[in-house]
């Protein structure tokens, strides 16, 4: 039986479609792709339910003298310390605001008490290299030394992003690793981890074409002509050698997914070094489903997953 869409998703994917399908993104394209995550995300999260949460922004600096905002969303009137979560929006590394991404976040929050720092990084061409992850560790950093303020138990602190943020969140628990701070988990959702130039696996052209075409360009904005092989892995966390001593791990990714290999790699990885990692690959499903179809019927047992491992920390 070939690989096809999730009911549900198709239909959601087809009644978005319109009449004029999408123009395929051009390589090298991170503006257009930019753009059209901030036209397309106030949409999608127009109808969404917004629990009350508590948002306030504090600011940071980074090591290189720039200033960063970090938003902090916790439960109305919760009480610490408590664990907590270090955030990164996805977006390809060259798009997308913690705005985006607040509504679902706000659903974390109020689902499982625990409350979350999304980090305002700042993004590739902008910035670039290894400056380009600086800023999540910067959040990182300014939260356990705020910890006793905001009510947070330090050994309770977990890195968490989506997509692109996914790659923040590794290259963080790494970096932390090698700084000798301790995390207590790491949550990788559909992340993007390698930046080897492997060909999409043909069975997944129909699905995920643009995803691969954003991730080439989205290293290449990001490293500009360095090798595959020569990225450190506190950039590309596939580079990773030694992943012993890294905190344990939560993946997820569609089957569907231009990431899936990458993210089962990554999770072998740290399975190899003695590292515990939760992987769950997700019949059906591409790239983001979760955010394009939030009420599809896989989403509720999906996302109480992903809220009891919150709940577990």
């Amino acid at each position: 039986m070939p690989l096809s869409l999730d009911l549900e998703l198709a239909a959601v994917f087809a009644a978005s479609a319109g009449d004029t399908p999408a123009e395929p993104l051009a390589p090298g394209d991170w503006k257009t792709w930019r753009d059209s995550v901030a036209a397309v995300y106030p949409t999608l999260t127009a109808d969404l339910d917004r629990p009350e949460v508590r948002h306030q922004v504090f600011t940071a600096a980074t090591t290189d003298g720039a200033h960063i905002d970090l938003h902090w969303f916790a439960p109305p009137g919760g009480t610490g310390p408590t664990a907590a979560v270090v955030h990164a929006h996805g977006g390809g590394l060259v798009a997308g605001e913690v705005a985006h991404f607040a509504p679902f976040i706000a659903q974390y929050v109020a689902a499982s008490g625990v409350p979350f720092l999304s980090v305002e990084y700042r993004l590739a061409p902008e910035v670039t290299g290894e400056t380009l992850g600086d800023d999540v560790c910067t959040g990182l950093n300014w939260l356990i030394q705020h910890a006793d303020k905001l009510g947070v138990d330090t050994a309770r602190i977990a890195v968490m992003g989506e997509s692109a943020g996914g790659t923040l969140a590794a290259t963080t628990a790494i970096r932390a690793r090698r700084d000798g701070i301790g995390l207590a988990r790491q949550i990788l959702v559909y992340p993007m981890l390698d930046n080897s130039d492997a060909p999409l696996d043909p069975h997944l052209r129909t699905f995920s074409t643009d995803l691969h075409t954003l991730r080439n360009t989205a290293w290449q904005v990001v490293l500009g002509d360095a090798h595959a092989d020569d990225a450190p892995a506190t950039i590309v966390p596939a580079r990773l050698e030694d992943a012993t001593g890294l905190p344990p791990a939560y993946l997820e990714v569609g089957e569907l997914d231009a990431f899936r290999n990458e993210t089962l790699a990554y999770a072998q990885r740290l399975w190899s070094a003695g590292v515990s990692a939760e992987l769950h690959v997700l019949p059906g499903l591409s790239h983001g489903w979760d955010h394009f179809a939030p009420r599809i019927s896989v989403h509720a047992p999906v996302h109480a997953r992903r809220v009891t491992l919150l709940k577990s920390l």
